[in-house]
């Protein structure tokens, strides 16, 4: 039985432009990389990609080995996409790419994927209805212990608006029963995630929302009021939007 491989420099003339982050993208445009394509890696000028500091490097303020091997024989560019100039140079640079590749989804709190990149998008990713979403379903899943410790509860909170606990203090348990998180959770049961100033413009829960529990609302309320003790007027993580709430009491 033979077995087929790729030629070594198979891909050499081909030039990949790479707007992927972490790890599945970026391990799509190493494999290119391997195999001799021309990858230029496009970051935010504020930090570079966030895998660059996620875990440890070989010395103090170097990149860490995460980011390493999966970054490994690509070049390097800072754009900032939130700005015009930004915006008309990656458009530039695409023309002149014969592979772009990304992994961004419209679900990041406070970036509006459709404004900074003039694609309108009319599905979720999984092919769903974009549909307003009152309650999110993943901060009754679980919450994202973040390298330094510090707890969020939410994954996409690249922020720290949404900080619920600190595991080098507290237990992950009292922080999952803690007074920040079922004051989020209390929330968004009520209906008023779009008066928190972080998760009200969150595309995750109109764009790359798996399950849609708003139906089940007024049951969970009723069951999390009969067993969480908790201050109504506790100010949740992320703060409220004094603007949206004044509309709600209208």
């Amino acid at each position: 039985m033979e077995e087929a491989a790729a030629a070594p420099n198979c891909l050499a003339g081909v030039r990949v432009l790479d707007l992927t982050q972490f790890e599945a993208g970026p391990t799509c445009t190493e494999v290119m990389a391997q195999l001799g394509a021309e990858v230029v890696k496009v970051e935010n000028p504020r930090g570079g990609e966030p895998g660059r500091i996620l875990g440890t490097g070989p010395k103090p303020g170097a990149d860490a080995y995460y980011f390493m091997i999966y970054n490994a024989n690509k070049k390097s560019v800072t754009v900032n996409l939130k700005s015009e100039r930004g915006l008309a140079l990656l458009k530039e640079m695409a023309k002149r790419a014969d592979v772009f590749v990304e992994n961004f989804a419209p679900c990041w709190p406070e970036f509006d994927i459709e404004k900074h990149t003039g694609v309108k998008i009319s599905k979720g990713i999984y092919q769903q209805d974009i549909v307003e979403t009152d309650t999110c379903p993943y901060i009754f899943y679980g919450y994202s212990v973040n390298a330094d410790g510090l707890v969020s509860s939410c994954f996409l909170d690249w922020g720290r608006k949404l900080v619920i606990g600190d595991v080098r203090t507290q237990s992950m348990k009292s922080i999952w029963n803690s007074d920040a998180m079922n004051a989020l959770r209390l929330q968004h049961l009520d209906g008023r995630r779009k008066q928190n100033q972080v998760c009200g413009n969150c595309g995750q829960l109109s764009h790359c929302l798996p399950d849609n529990i708003d139906a089940h609302r007024p049951m969970l309320l009723e069951k999390f009021k009969s067993r969480v003790v908790i201050d109504p007027d506790l100010e949740p993580p992320g703060g409220t939007n004094r603007r949206f709430a004044a509309v709600a009491a209208e």
